[in-house]
């Protein structure tokens, strides 16, 4: 039986969120693991010759394992060869697949919760883009419907799972050990939070690694939703009590698959994502930084890069206006996004060491240059932070928010002319903030006030939660305009939906 993926879609609720597909766990049936992962492996058979084999690994949640088989089954019976990466980062696995020249697929749900999970495809070549999502919804596959039974489970277990190799995490381990230097971050004491973020273990050994003395802290064994862009108020609470207690210079971590990092001063202030980012480019000595609408407008006031390019949200739109960027001839492009996210384009050569490019979301690379800085420039990294210009960034969301009610908020604001959009934000909005200067509709929308404070109000992509963005001149304007602006738009919805 031909199943269409796009039809898949609509029926299972499992949808394209960043670079895959995501969705309620007892949506993603055997099935629907299955025809997506062989959707994906004909639409890129359907492009350059591919080697036929495939890295596959996942994340900690408990669903990742019964996943990860129903991708293995699919891609043994599309004809390829699984090399079994384990329970490593995202980056890792995608790092493998580029070195290999062999395409590869992360089982993993990011930082949403453990009723949702996600399976995340990557090309030989690096992460799908925009047009690889339209190509993989548009395939038709072959579907054997006597595999599975009325839920969509299969109707026998897999005949034997593929020999787990290390090899890809110790390459993984390896592309930071040999490009820094081991004594690097020699005599700082790191505390490192590892709930159940997959590279916590990797994420100490390459800390070690590099002469740094770490203190595990918070493992878990459960899976646990760190967000590292709406962080959790007994997140900020456990940083706060860790520092109090013991002395660190910093406290890192990164949410469930370890693409994204989390990193705190000494005393346990975790930095915004957006702020990781510009230091992280600075201390990589980047010329172009590309980043998207939602990030900290203190990129382009630092004067630090050559060139600023803004993009939409979401890592696809990143990559694509790096391998841009890179095109014309940049010498150093890097990205990064609000959540922390740091991607690198470029091969990078310093004392005769080399860091290949890694366009993809890797949260170890954020955690060390940040690190590193502080180092280079004998500072603590609170100190840091004061070489940035006084503007300051906050994000929150409204969780189990409806996909037609974002969109309903968004339509409010849409009267057909930027004046008449000023005008009806001004009415909702301007008590708070003031009278509107600019409008961006980038990436949902993205409103700057006379005052120079800005309010971003956007879907997310992922789940349905409805996500605000807010930046000021202080920490404490920042989260008050974001608290504020969530409290009026739960007033909107309830006032027109109940």
């Amino acid at each position: 039986m031909k199943i269409r993926i796009r039809d898949l879609m609509e029926s299972s609720g499992v949808g394209f969120g960043t670079s895959g597909a995501r969705g309620l766990v007892s949506a993603m049936t055997d099935r629907v693991c299955y025809a997506y992962t062989r959707g994906f492996l004909q639409h890129i058979a359907a492009g350059p010759s591919q080697p036929r084999e495939i890295a596959v690994a996942g994340d900690l949640r408990s669903s990742t394992g019964r996943i990860m088989e129903a991708v293995w089954r699919a891609a043994e019976d599309q004809g390829y060869r699984v090399v079994h990466c384990g329970r490593i980062p995202s980056p890792a696995v995608a790092l493998f697949g580029l070195a290999h020249q062999m395409p590869s697929i992360m089982v993993t749900g990011s930082h949403i919760p453990d009723d949702r999970n996600g399976i995340k495809f990557n090309k030989a070549t690096g992460e799908i883009l925009k047009d690889d999502e339209i190509g993989i919804a548009g395939q038709a596959v072959e579907i054997d419907e006597s595999l599975f039974d009325a839920a969509g489970a299969f109707r026998r277990p897999i005949a034997a799972t593929p020999p787990e190799s290390p090899q890809a995490a110790e390459e993984y381990v390896a592309r930071y050990l040999e490009f820094i230097d081991s004594k690097a971050l020699q005599p700082m004491r790191i505390g490192v939070y590892q709930h159940s973020a997959v590279g916590r273990d990797l994420l100490m050994r390459v800390l070690e690694g590099l002469g740094a003395e770490t203190v595990a802290l918070g493992r878990s064994e459960t899976f646990m939703p760190v967000d590292t862009e709406a962080i959790r108020p007994e997140d900020v609470e456990l940083a706060r009590g860790w520092a109090r207690s013991t002395r660190f210079d910093a406290i890192v971590s990164t949410d469930g698959d370890s693409d994204r990092p989390l990193v705190s001063d000494e005393w346990g202030g975790w930095l915004r994502g957006d702020v990781l980012g510009i230091l992280c480019a600075k201390q990589l000595g980047a010329d172009v930084v590309c980043t998207p609408v939602s990030s900290n407008t203190a990129a382009e006031r630092s004067a630090w890069f050559r060139e600023v390019r803004r993009t939409r949200i979401g890592s696809p739109h990143v990559i694509a206006e790096m391998m841009r960027a890179s095109a014309a001839g940049a010498a150093c492009v890097v990205g990064y996004e609000a959540n922390g996210g740091f991607l690198l384009n470029s091969d990078l050569e310093r004392d005769g060491r080399r860091l290949r490019a890694l366009p993809t979301r890797d949260a170890f690379l954020g955690i060390l240059g940040v690190l590193l800085l502080a180092r280079a420039m004998r500072s603590r990294i609170s100190r840091i932070l004061d070489l940035l210009p006084a503007r300051f960034t906050a994000s929150n969301r409204l969780k189990d928010f409806p996909v037609d009610r974002s969109a309903w908020i968004l339509g409010c604001f849409d009267k057909g002319s930027d004046r008449a959009d000023g005008q009806a934000l001004e009415e909702v909005f301007g008590e708070l903030a003031g009278r509107v200067a600019k409008i961006d509709r980038t990436d949902g929308l993205r409103v700057t006030f006379a005052t120079g404070e800005i309010i971003h109000l956007r879907p997310s992509g992922n789940a349905p939660e409805f996500r605000c963005y807010s930046e000021a001149d202080t920490v404490r304007r920042a989260e008050a305009l974001n608290a504020e602006t969530l409290r009026i738009v739960t007033a909107l919805a309830r006032e027109a939906h109940g």
